[in-house]
């Protein structure tokens, strides 16, 4: 049966409310994902939470009970508390009915199987969260294996980077690595490297792109260093008819995961 805790003060409370903070998340191996709709996302992927809070009155939601049951049944934590002590745990003015606390889900570079699916993104020191989650959302999207975060990015496991992520942080594979082991791994087997850059004039939809292809981002504000723009197999830009020189860097990697996907579709 679920317990209930009504006081801030509760230790529980206190612990849950520190995964906000990224030292607290790497130290428990621990992340919150907030509302119904990404706990079932998470649910129908194979996830279910370690820890469920949830708001008296929504135990009455169908998707709430279900969750409230397989959380139990899967030996996991689950609590009823207010809507007050939610806001605590989550930050947020409104919070959702639901919270949700989930091991951290880093998948070794080494781990990853190229060859189970035909686009991968690779995103070089974003920064973002917003940006992060959505590229998540992309790659669920478009059929992708998963997310290599280079060098030193935003934590995909961050409130706002899971909330962006819409539940696409469950289906995506993410791995975090150095550039150099990378390329490393990159090059011990198949698949072409495209960068996304300013530094060329090919257009992004001139190239037959080989699977499986993995689409390079840059960091919001500098794009790719001019190192690693050297070891892609091909660069290509969009094409820009206002007064923008860039998109978006999320936006940028879904136009080119559709390009990629229409390709194959064709």
């Amino acid at each position: 049966m679920p317990r209930e805790i009504t006081g801030f003060s509760n230790p529980l409370v206190k612990r849950v409310r520190g995964l906000r903070d990224k030292k607290n998340r790497r130290r428990e191996g621990l992340f919150l994902a907030e509302g119904l709709r990404i706990l079932a996302e998470a649910e129908e992927a194979g996830f279910l939470p370690v820890m469920l809070f949830y708001a008296g009155g929504s135990a009455s939601h169908p998707i709430a009970r279900r969750l409230i049951a397989a959380t139990e049944a899967a030996g996991g934590d689950v609590i009823e508390t207010s809507a007050d002590i939610l806001h605590k745990l989550s930050g947020k003015d409104n919070p959702q009915t639901v919270i949700g606390v989930y091991p951290e889900r880093l998948t070794p570079l080494d781990a990853i199987d190229r060859g189970g699916a035909d686009i991968w993104i690779v995103a070089q020191s974003l920064r973002d969260p917003g940006n992060l989650g959505t590229i998540l959302r992309t790659g669920d999207a478009v059929g992708a294996g998963g997310l290599i975060l280079v060098d030193d990015c935003v934590d995909p496991f961050s409130v706002e980077a899971v909330r962006a992520s819409m539940g696409a942080l469950f289906t995506q594979k993410i791995a975090a690595t150095r550039w150099d082991a990378f390329i490393g791994w990159l090059r011990a087997g198949p698949g072409q490297l495209v960068g996304t850059s300013l530094n060329t004039a090919q257009d992004y939809q001139a190239p037959r792109y080989a699977a499986p292809t993995f689409i390079l981002v840059g960091n919001e504000a500098h794009g790719l260093p001019p190192a690693y723009e050297a070891e892609c197999d091909l660069l290509v830009k969009m094409p820009m008819l206002g007064k923008a020189d860039s998109l978006n860097a999320a936006v940028a990697t879904a136009v080119m995961a559709y390009e990629v996907l229409n390709q194959r579709r064709r």
